[in-house]
């Protein structure tokens, strides 16, 4: 896992700082081994699980091209839906022979290699797109006319809504922490509520995903925001995850960009996020994906989220299931990142392009005043009773 920030930085430079941490951390790895050797006990070998090669034939037999017909649907819920029949199929046809979890789990195992496969031989997603190639894009603003800023962002199935809040200075969040820092007028909050993909449960306390994703789109946006001296505001941010397929962390950063440019908020400059996948097979042979699906991330070997602006990357956030990635996989990636952040810049400066010239009718205003020193006492008034009355 790779986790980074930056004040638009370029690829190269990026690729750099990953490469000097991969290299510092060798002194780490190579200290983690000795304790182990001097000190650590043997590990427990825990064998992958295999389909049992009776079942394995029986499913391959089963299903034979209409798995690959299956995922040739161009709609995530039609493609589900066609799985799932595929699924109920195979568990009445073998349920005599083989438990329903053993089926299930052969059924996992194909669909995962037949998915591998299909994007290795066509170097293309497995809805058809082109390896690079992003799905359609939709991007409304000021949808909540009573909200301060609210941006709408959809890609493909992955639809995500951001609404701005500003605030005062004295409703900055207070943070009880080991740091320096008392309090914070910058926060993003991010909601993956179930119903964005389709499961029914409980909504409780934020998650994981949660507080992983709105960290993640809050450090994306952090560097584009006006300074306090330039907009002494609190600013807000909520990301409403309506719909699910495939990076919705980015979709908030977009979104985000949205909703405070229909705020009046003054940034720097519109950021826009995208993520990268990887599937890899014998020999070296790879394929980089461009906004990757929800299927697609689950059964591929890297989830790499880059945000940045037209000129440099704010954001970046790597997982793999790998041993390892190349840096030239890396490098490949970033480029075809950029390429894909400026397309999507692109379609937003069509909705909106630069913020508004003033913030919201029914936001707070804040208007600063100069007071003459020898006046400075009537302002306090008798043991703080004047000062008192204007700020409580």
């Amino acid at each position: 896992m790779v986790e980074a920030g930056a004040k638009e930085a370029s690829e190269s430079l990026a690729l750099e700082a990953i490469e000097f941490g991969h290299e510092a951390n060798q002194e780490i790895i190579k200290l983690q081994e000795e304790l182990q050797q001097a000190y650590g006990k043997p590990k427990v070998e825990v064998k992958a699980r295999e389909v049992a090669p009776e079942l394995s034939a029986h499913i391959s037999t089963l299903l034979g091209d209409k798995l690959n017909e299956a995922l040739g649907q161009p709609g995530k819920l039609e493609r589900e839906q066609v799985l799932a029949s595929l699924r109920d199929e195979a568990k009445q046809k073998l349920v005599d022979s083989f438990s329903e979890e053993e089926v299930d789990f052969a059924f996992e195992a194909r669909l995962k290699a037949e998915i591998r496969k299909r994007i290795l031989q066509g170097k293309q997603h497995v809805d058809g797109r082109r390896a690079d190639e992003i799905r359609p894009i939709h991007c409304e603003v000021g949808l909540l006319p009573r909200a301060h800023g609210s941006g709408l962002f959809a890609r493909g199935g992955t639809q995500t809504l951001t609404i701005t809040t500003l605030g005062s200075a004295r409703q900055e969040q207070l943070l009880d922490g080991l740091g320096l820092a008392e309090t914070k007028r910058f926060m993003h909050h991010y909601n993956f509520p179930p119903f964005s993909s389709g499961e029914v449960k409980r909504v409780g306390s934020p998650g994981r995903r949660e507080i992983g994703h709105g960290a993640l789109g809050e450090r994306a946006i952090r560097p584009i925001l006006p300074s306090e001296e330039d907009f002494p505001y609190t600013v807000r941010l909520v990301s409403e995850v309506l719909s699910s397929n495939g990076s919705t962390s980015m979709a908030s950063t977009c979104g985000s960009t949205l909703s405070l440019m229909d705020a009046g908020v003054p940034i720097k400059a519109p950021v826009a996020g995208i993520a990268m996948g990887l599937v890899t097979g014998e020999n070296g042979e790879h394929v980089i994906l461009t906004d990757i699906e929800g299927i697609e991330d689950a059964c591929g070997d890297m989830d790499f989220k880059v945000a940045g602006t037209s000129r440099g990357i704010t954001a970046l956030q790597l997982d793999i299931k790998v041993a390892g990635v190349d840096s030239k996989i890396l490098a490949e990636s970033l480029t075809q990142a950029r390429q894909a952040r400026l397309e999507i810049l692109d379609k937003m400066a069509q909705t909106i392009s630069t913020s508004r010239p003033g913030i919201s009718p029914y936001a707070p205003r804040i208007h600063e005043i100069t007071i003459a020193a020898s006046k400075i006492g009537n302002v306090i008034g008798p043991g703080g009773r004047t000062i008192r009355s204007i700020t409580e």
